[in-house]
């Protein structure tokens, strides 16, 4: 239907067609690796014990290179200087050892005493524990029950046992140490696979046909190795501790190689003379210890928070 304008009325101007608005991007979605890296970043506390745990590892790796003197070099001449000496900035050992030469060479096999049989527990106990919990039935009965042998000792007592029967040595300690915390992983192991081994996608892929192996592999291991990996991280300090107070012993690391156990043991004669040289080595455990905790505690925070 035609519309008729009076006549001297001006046509009626349409307003100008304002573009179409884009669409807003669509943002992608962070991965639950990404969300959990960020969150820890946030985190002040965990970021500080990394950055101490980074810096104990790098003067660790570097002391053969950036020692200021020979830590082997004795001298009894110069024996039991104390912290802030003439060219000893931590004072000397007994034997007139350079303390701070020797404590970041010692830094070495504490870090890898402390970090090695974790590592080794994780990848084992994680194997048992999985293969237990997934299995069920009395495969998980008969396994658990023999983890359960191994966990009914308290750790200390265990791993001085086990030093003892095998002898003094850094290998014997690291499988001393190794057999302590292989069934506390494989407990929490057995009880994650558990409970992923009840869901429904679990469920789904095992109606579908999917072999056992592709199961574990594709839809368990994913969501058990994080939970399983927290709870390792948090035994580093617990290996530490242990493998120092096995060298104070004398069934861990062997004179003259520097450790910090082992240092706390022969300077246990000079607690009267210079306490505080004698305590540095103990320092360092308790601080690298808190570290491990502390970033451990981070690590679990950040991995809970789903949003």
């Amino acid at each position: 239907m035609a519309v008729v304008l009076p006549p001297g009325s001006a046509v009626p101007q349409l307003p100008p067609s304002s573009p179409s608005p884009r669409p807003a991007p669509v943002a992608r979605s962070r991965s639950h690796g990404a969300n959990v890296l960020r969150r820890l970043v946030r985190n002040p506390v965990a970021m500080g014990a990394a950055a101490v745990i980074a810096l104990l590892v790098l003067a660790a790796v570097l002391a053969p290179w950036i020692a200021p003197a020979d830590p082997f070099a004795t001298s009894m001449f110069k024996r039991l200087r104390p912290i802030g000496a003439p060219g000893f900035p931590l004072g000397t050992d007994e034997l007139g050892r350079d303390m701070l030469s020797r404590l970041m060479l010692g830094g070495r096999l504490s870090l890898f005493m402390g970090i090695a049989p974790v590592l080794m527990a994780f990848v084992v106990g994680s194997a048992v524990g999985i293969l237990a919990g997934y299995a069920g039935g009395r495969t998980n009965t008969v396994v658990m029950r023999c983890i359960d042998v191994l966990y009914a000792f308290p750790s200390v007592l265990l791993a001085i046992a086990l030093s003892g029967a095998l002898g003094a040595g850094i290998a014997n300690a690291l499988i001393s140490l190794t057999v302590v915390f292989v069934p506390q992983i494989a407990r929490i192991a057995e009880s994650v696979t558990t409970q992923v081994r009840r869901s429904d996608y679990v469920d789904a892929a095992r109606a579908s046909g999917a072999p056992a192996l592709t199961i574990v592999r594709r839809h368990v291991l994913g969501n058990v190795v994080g939970p399983i990996f927290v709870y390792a991280t948090s035994l580093i300090s617990v290996s530490m501790i242990l493998a120092s107070g096995l060298s104070f012993l004398g069934l861990g690391v062997k004179p003259p190689e520097p450790e910090w156990g082992l240092m706390l043991n022969t300077l246990r004669t000079a607690i009267y003379s210079q306490p505080w040289v004698a305590a540095l080595p103990g320092a360092l455990i308790f601080v690298t210890s808190v570290s491990f905790n502390m970033f451990a505690d981070g690590l679990r925070q950040a991995m809970e928070v789903k949003r």
